[in-house]
């Protein structure tokens, strides 16, 4: 299955429009008002008014599959309570005309835009808002679930832990890194409740997670660096896989946050790792790390490898790195019983120039190119891989980059919001009509009769 991704608050706009409620990205992007120029995210790629548009382009690259997410606010604007129909008839039209298409539609029902009512209650850092994001899925799938197959609970629940509330880089924008595992904790406790419902609602339908995952290597040989490179893996990796997949939060990372523990209860755990029918993975690039013992907790510190130039990074500064793909499937593999997994994200900014109608980013194509053989290495090893979706299908709101960084198979004009498609898109479209046959004839080999 091959398919792009997108996020509600980076491409939809209407920020104030059909009784959406204010989010709270709305509310960083109101305090930190450089995020937003020269453009804004109220209007971002406009893809609430635009999305008939952008699902025939999505048809034109012949994608398989479009991931999505829906906007919490939209639905329940304070959060819980009363029900926003027009957001919710968005979702349905959008769902529909993504079936018309012939494209499988994959909805997150938490891509980090927590409304603000529930944020002023506390937000994630109240064990009750797992209740509350329950209680919207259970609206969402009533009205969807007849539609959709395949459900994703929420993304990347380590930068929402992390760089919302622990550097405060993305929203709430909180500086509180002790409150790291307690955020952490009551997002997977939400995903259990969500997948409770879900399987309660729609029987049949398949439900999984969105996990970032980043190879954290040693910066230089020796143990020292490579305990804080195992350690690294436990803080980034490990702390959703873990309890996810084995029931419990890596033990090195428990014990050394013995102190800012939240409280789990009896049948959490069990809970969180009721089995899933695939696990998401989003990866970009890989981190090195260095021992630094003077960091009582983390015992260690990123260490980008000044030997890697502008060549070898993209606009956002990442390595890349398309071995890192394969080394976290390889370890889903190995260490983690081979769960079906999906690539929900993987892909690169780089600087992007329209000229003459068109955009040339070769770039691009080699690092989809270079990513996905990685991808194909691991099927061939055996890893149990069942999509892959590039980030993303349009240029949008990049979180606390805004408008700077370019990510889409797809150019938009943020002036005048019209679209071109980048020769990366095209590219995309070419590889696709050119493996899905092959690979849709050994999956019908596999599974004949002898």
């Amino acid at each position: 299955m091959f398919g792009a991704a997108t996020s509600a608050y980076q491409i939809e706009g209407a920020a104030q429009e059909d009784g959406r409620g204010p989010s709270i990205w709305d509310t960083l992007v109101r305090q930190r008002p450089a995020l937003a120029r020269p453009h804004s995210p109220a209007v971002a790629a406009n893809h609430y008014h635009r999305y008939r548009d952008d699902v025939a382009l999505a048809k034109a690259l012949g994608l398989q599959a479009y991931r999505f997410s829906i906007a919490w606010p939209r639905v329940l604007p304070t959060g819980r309570g009363a029900l926003n129909l027009r957001g919710l008839d968005f979702y349905r039209r959008l769902v529909g005309d993504l079936l018309d298409a012939g494209i499988e539609p994959v909805p997150t029902l938490f891509h980090w835009d927590l409304p603000q009512p529930l944020q002023d209650e506390g937000g994630f850092m109240r064990r009750g808002v797992a209740d509350d994001f329950a209680r919207y899925v259970d609206v969402v799938v009533q009205a969807l679930g007849g539609h959709v197959k395949r459900w994703i609970t929420l993304n990347e629940p380590w930068e929402f832990a992390f760089l919302g509330h622990g550097m405060g880089w993305h929203a709430p924008g909180h500086k509180r890194p002790w409150n790291f595992l307690k955020i952490m904790h009551h997002q997977l406790l939400a995903h259990a409740k969500a997948v409770e419902v879900i399987r309660a609602r729609v029987p049949a339908a398949q439900v999984g997670i969105t996990l970032s995952q980043t190879p954290i290597h040693p910066s230089r040989p020796g143990p020292a660096d490579q305990a804080a490179a195992d350690f690294g893996n436990d803080f980034f990796n490990r702390v959703t896989l873990d309890p996810l997949l084995r029931g419990h939060y890596p033990e090195r990372l428990w014990r050394r946050f013995a102190g800012f523990r939240p409280r789990v209860e009896a049948d959490d755990l069990a809970r969180i790792a009721a089995p899933l029918d695939f696990i998401g993975i989003n990866n970009y690039q890989r981190e090195r790390v260095r021992s630094a013992p003077w960091i009582p907790l983390l015992r260690g510190w990123l260490q980008p490898d000044p030997a890697i130039g502008p060549e070898g990074r993209t606009a956002m500064g990442w390595e890349i790195y398309p071995e890192g793909l394969h080394e976290v499937l390889t370890w889903l593999r190995t260490e983690y019983g081979n769960p079906p997994v999906i690539v929900t994200e993987n892909g690169a900014a780089f600087d992007d120039v329209l000229a003459n109608g068109a955009v040339h980013d070769p770039r691009r194509i080699d690092y989809l190119r270079r990513y996905l053989a990685q991808v194909a290495r691991a099927l061939a090893e055996g890893c149990d891989v069942r999509g892959y979706f590039a980030w993303s299908l349009l240029d949008n709101f990049e979180w606390q980059e805004g408008f700077t960084k370019r990510f889409g198979l797809i150019h938009v004009d943020y002036a005048t919001q019209a679209r071109t498609v980048k020769d990366s898109g095209w590219w995309y479209r070419d590889f696709i009509a050119q493996t899905v046959g092959p690979l849709t004839a050994a999956a019908a080999a596999a599974t004949a009769p002898p």
